[in-house]
């Protein structure tokens, strides 16, 4: 089982997939929410996300995660917090044994689609496609959190 991650304070998308790349297989996949706090809150919410997503790898099981990387973000404080997410979620993978592999967005864009600065719509598109999905998942973070997990299939 092959969990990807797309790291956030306020949304984190999750997909736990199976399969291989031509014939992947979703077994589970969304967002963990959490409420806008003032900034001196952020450990409750990193207490949050942290709680549920164990739920969520202890239901589940993978044996590698992907998680994205991250990149650089106009708003210095939003990649604080969201550095403070990921970090929080990859002690929690190295805590149960789970594999972590981590991916730049011009990875999941190269592999994805061919080209590393394809659109948000053409990821959304190809993980439509290489799911065989009716629609693009929703929201955009579930969909990224696909394009990482369809990755660990290789």
């Amino acid at each position: 089982m092959i969990l990807g991650l797309d790291p956030g304070t306020a949304t984190v998308g999750y997909a736990f997939v199976t399969g291989n790349l031509k014939h992947p297989e979703i077994k589970d996949f969304g967002v963990l929410k959490t409420q806008a706090l003032p900034k001196e809150m952020m450990p409750q919410r990193l207490l949050e996300i942290g709680q549920d997503l164990e739920k969520l790898i202890n239901l589940h099981n993978p044996t590698k995660a992907i998680v994205e990387d991250l990149f650089f973000f106009k708003n210095t404080k939003t990649v604080i917090s969201v550095a403070q997410s990921r970090g929080m979620m990859l002690y929690l993978l190295a805590k149960k044994g789970v594999e972590i592999v981590s991916v730049t967005p011009l990875q999941v864009k190269q592999s994805l689609c061919g080209y590393g600065r394809a659109s948000k719509t053409q990821v959304q598109e190809m993980v439509k496609r290489v799911y065989r999905l009716e629609e693009i998942p929703k929201p955009d973070d579930a969909a990224d959190s696909l394009a990482m997990a369809w990755l660990g299939l290789k």
